[in-house]
C-alpha cells in the first residue's frame, strides 16, 4: 500500500513539474515571438495601409491608463510617418465611464490626428473580437491591403496571427509594458496562445 502511495505522489510530482517546464517554455515561445517582431518593426517604412490599436483599460476620468497611452503613442508615430485610416478598439468595461475605443479617438484627435480618419469600434471585448470588428469597419475600403497593429510588445504576435487568419496581411509595432508587470502579462500571453491553439487547430469554442 505504501509502495502505491509513493509511486502515485511520485507521477504526480513529475506531472507538476513537467508542467511548470512546459509553461516556462510557453511563455519563452512568447518571448521570443516578440522579440522577433520587435526587429521587423523597424523596416516597416510606411508599408501598411490602415493602423488598427487594440484597447486597454481607461480609467475613471476617462482618460486611456499608461500601457494604452503607450500603445497611443506608438500609433500616432506610426501614423505621423504614413497617414493612413486608424481604427481604434475596445468596448466599456464595467469600471470604465466610456468605450475604451472612445477614448482612443479622443486621445489621438488631441494629438492632431483628423477625427474623419478614426474608425471606432467601441463593441469588442477581446482580441478576436477587436480585429473582427477591426476587419468590418475596413470591408469597404479596398485599398486597405495591409494593416499594422498596435499593442503591448507581448501581445503583438498573437494579434498579428488572429488578424492573418482573418484574411489580412499583417505587420506590428509593440509598445512597452511595465516591467514590474512582465512576467505577469507574459505568463497570461502564453495561456492565450495555448487557447488560440485550442480554437484554430481542435475546433474548440472558447469565446
Amino acid at each position: 500500500m505504501m509502495k502505491k502511495k509513493h509511486r502515485l505522489l511520485k507521477a504526480i510530482l513529475v506531472l507538476i513539474v513537467l508542467g511548470i517546464v512546459c509553461y516556462a517554455g510557453l511563455i519563452g515561445f512568447v518571448w521570443i515571438q516578440e522579440v522577433r517582431v520587435a526587429d521587423s518593426a523597424s523596416e516597416l517604412n510606411g508599408d501598411y495601409d490602415a493602423i488598427i490599436v487594440l484597447g486597454a483599460q481607461v480609467l475613471p476620468d476617462g482618460t486611456p491608463n499608461v500601457q494604452l497611452e503607450w500603445r497611443l503613442d506608438a500609433a500616432y508615430e506610426a501614423w505621423e510617418a504614413h497617414n493612413v485610416p486608424v481604427v481604434v478598439c475596445g468596448a466599456q468595461g464595467k469600471n470604465e465611464p466610456l468605450p475604451e475605443a472612445d477614448a482612443m479617438k479622443n486621445y489621438l484627435t488631441e494629438k492632431g490626428v483628423p477625427a474623419d480618419m478614426i474608425l471606432t469600434d467601441p463593441d469588442s471585448f477581446n482580441t478576436n473580437q477587436n480585429l473582427k470588428n477591426a476587419a468590418a469597419l475596413l470591408s469597404d475600403r479596398p485599398e486597405v491591403r495591409k494593416v499594422l497593429i498596435v499593442t503591448s510588445d507581448y501581445h503583438v504576435p498573437r494579434s498579428m496571427a488572429l488578424a492573418r487568419d482573418l484574411g489580412f496581411d499583417a505587420c506590428g509595432l509593440g509598445s512597452p509594458c511595465k516591467k514590474e508587470y512582465w512576467l505577469k502579462n507574459h505568463g497570461r500571453e502564453a495561456l492565450a496562445w495555448v487557447k488560440y491553439w485550442l480554437v484554430k487547430y481542435a475546433g474548440l469554442n472558447l469565446d
